[in-house]
């Protein structure tokens, strides 16, 4: 390490290595969580029949935009993550990224995220530019709005109108009505990841939905999740959907109450594992969407 920068040099592997930890390769819930409601859109807006080409496209620019967002978000950390227990190991946090070389990387992964979606319509290219604008300004949120958890939401579901964007070259209700219930999911299992990290929050000043709910967080939480099920569950009857959808929607139903009792006495690894464990409430819903096209037809 030069004796001028705090900063240490590193062989072109670790440099690589390091920004696969900036970018939570090793952590893929956060993917998960932002593929799943992408999933759902694509199969509702395509009758069940998605285009192939066009499902890769959006699951390889989900892996992209999350990466850069996870990379965003680590820099704009990089004041508070070194104080915070869980984030304090963090390449930028600990210096082993500069500053430079992080915005590099996300503007580097969002431009190629950009590029996939030239082939699609002229609306889903439109759309990406708020997109990116909200996976690229959520960090900053935690500064100033008390539940930035809904604006992750909108960052998280906005592949919801880009796919119905470029399978059907419109907007159509169902499709803003999917991405509100995708808000209140994120503000469910977010604040279940606020939980764990409040009382270091709390110390640096940063806002949070579990810190703004206060000792009503667990109540807010679980009508967060009833508000996801009975807007989906209109999407689904809508669209003329039936019992392997509902189905779906119940088995997503059982493993939030389930959420329930891991958070209910606020025990910080047990929020983490329901956290972690949202990714089964995203994937079970897929499957009721993908059962009901392919069974009751």
């Amino acid at each position: 390490m030069s004796i001028l920068s705090p900063f240490p040099e590193l062989t072109l592997s670790q440099r690589l290595a390091e920004y696969a930890r900036l970018m939570r390769i090793d952590k893929p819930i956060g993917i998960l969580l932002l593929l799943w409601p992408t999933l759902w859109a694509l199969w509702v807006a395509s009758d069940g029949r998605p285009v192939a080409w066009v499902v890769a496209i959006f699951v390889v620019g989900t892996v992209l935009m999350r990466s850069a967002g996870c990379v965003i978000n680590d820099y704009a950390d990089k004041d508070f993550d070194g104080h915070v227990e869980r984030t304090r190991n963090r390449p930028l946090a600990a210096r082993r990224v500069r500053p430079g070389e992080a915005l590099g990387l996300a503007a580097a992964l969002a431009l190629v995220s950009f590029l996939l979606v030239l082939p699609l319509n002229g609306l889903t290219i439109l759309l990406s530019v708020p997109a990116v604008f909200l996976a690229g300004s959520y960090p900053f949120t935690k500064r100033f709005l008390a539940i930035p958890q809904a604006y992750l939401g909108m960052a998280f579901g906005f592949g919801i109108p880009m796919a119905f964007a470029a399978l059907q070259g419109q907007v159509p209700l169902e499709a803003w009505v999917m991405l509100l219930a995708n808000v209140f999911w994120a503000v469910a299992y977010d604040t279940e990841y606020a939980m764990v990290d409040r009382p270091d929050d709390l110390k640096i000043g940063i806002r949070t939905s579990a810190i703004t709910f206060g000792r009503f967080e667990v109540t807010a939480i679980m009508l967060c999740y009833g508000l996801t099920l009975a807007l989906l569950a209109w999407v689904g009857l809508h669209t003329g959907r039936g019992m392997y959808f509902l189905a779906g929607l119940g088995a997503a139903a059982v493993l939030m109450i389930y959420h329930y009792i891991l958070i209910r006495d606020r025990d910080r690894p047990r929020c983490f594992k329901a956290f972690l464990h949202n990714n089964w409430v995203g994937a079970v819903i897929f499957g009721g969407w993908v059962l009901d096209y392919l069974l009751a037809a």
